[in-house]
């Protein structure tokens, strides 16, 4: 078993995508093929299984990152404490929902690169609900959850910023200009929201069950940006974070409505797992983060 092989076997699991993960190693896709072959064949179990298109890991192959992760963890740190007045470098695997991704992350992206550009940034987009356990996984590095604040004893949890969620129109919508919205006017309506399963969307169907507001439609989707288009089309009410409409608002496509859930607390929190080391490399992403996000816009590359 060479280290090689184990590094590449990481790589593959962080990007689940053999081609993607040569291209970050510098390989041809032949040569990754050929090593997690050559580490299956040597452990006698498969770590990987292509389920149609998508690669995914076994049993086996979750329980071998784990060891894979502690044992390369621990190189790094060594070469850490041997080149520490020398430039980062290495690979820093990041999560988070499609949400922060596009309205959040890409200035901490930014400063990051322009601090530390010998060091390989890879993304990859979870649904809320599944990003803890990539942590657990050891398939991501750091996460970034939009969530109600997170209690976790096994996971390192830090809010950044509060998220404000409002209700959008377009400027055309019926109830666009009223100064005063009673619970009534929704009758009828149609809701844009996603899907199930957010902490956001349980928290918006318990404050609207709790008002005894019924016949109201749903129409539910993936992504924010489905529900923007819709409510600009003038389908229905968009409930959506604040930073995902600013533009959509100043160009005057669409309006807030004075309505507000109460007791709706959902912050952009930033997670590692708790027995993680801290690389050199994760404390500075970590610190960017922090940077960035406090002040909302990019920081200055010292």
């Amino acid at each position: 078993m060479e280290l090689r092989q184990l590094n590449t076997f990481r790589m593959v699991a962080s990007t689940l995508n053999f081609s993607r993960a040569a291209e970050v190693l510098n390989y041809v896709p032949s040569n990754v093929t050929m090593q997690i072959k050559a580490l299956e064949e040597e452990l006698g179990v498969r770590l990987f299984d292509r389920l149609g298109k998508q690669l995914v890991l076994t049993t086996a192959g979750k329980r071998f990152l784990t060891h894979v992760q502690s044992v390369l963890d621990k190189l790094d740190e060594a070469r850490s404490i041997v080149h520490e007045n020398e430039h980062l470098s290495g690979t820093l695997t990041i999560s988070a929902n499609e949400v922060l991704c596009a309205y959040r992350l890409p200035n901490v992206f930014k400063q990051f690169r322009l601090q530390h550009p010998g060091v390989r940034l890879i993304f990859r987009s979870v649904p809320n609900q599944e990003l803890k356990q990539t942590l657990f996984d050891g398939t991501a590095d750091i996460v970034f959850m939009l969530d109600e604040p997170i209690l976790s004893t096994g996971l390192t949890v830090e809010p950044l910023v509060e998220e404000t969620f409002r209700f959008f129109v377009s400027p055309d919508h019926r109830l666009a200009k009223q100064p005063i919205l009673q619970q009534e006017d929704f009758h009828g309506e149609v809701f844009l929201v996603n899907e199930k399963g957010c902490t956001y969307r349980t928290m918006f169907d318990r404050s609207f069950e709790k008002k005894g507001i019924d016949s109201i439609t749903y129409l539910e989707f993936q992504n924010a940006e489905a529900i923007k288009q819709c409510a600009i089309a003038e389908i229905g009410i968009a409930f959506l974070p604040e930073i995902t409409v600013e533009a959509e608002v100043e160009r005057g496509e669409l309006v807030p409505l004075p309505w507000q859930i109460p007791n709706l607390h959902v912050y952009t929190q930033m997670a590692w797992h708790k027995d993680k080391w801290l690389s050199p490399i994760i404390l500075s992403f970590i610190e960017v983060a922090r940077e960035v996000m406090a002040t909302g816009v990019e920081t200055k590359n010292i």
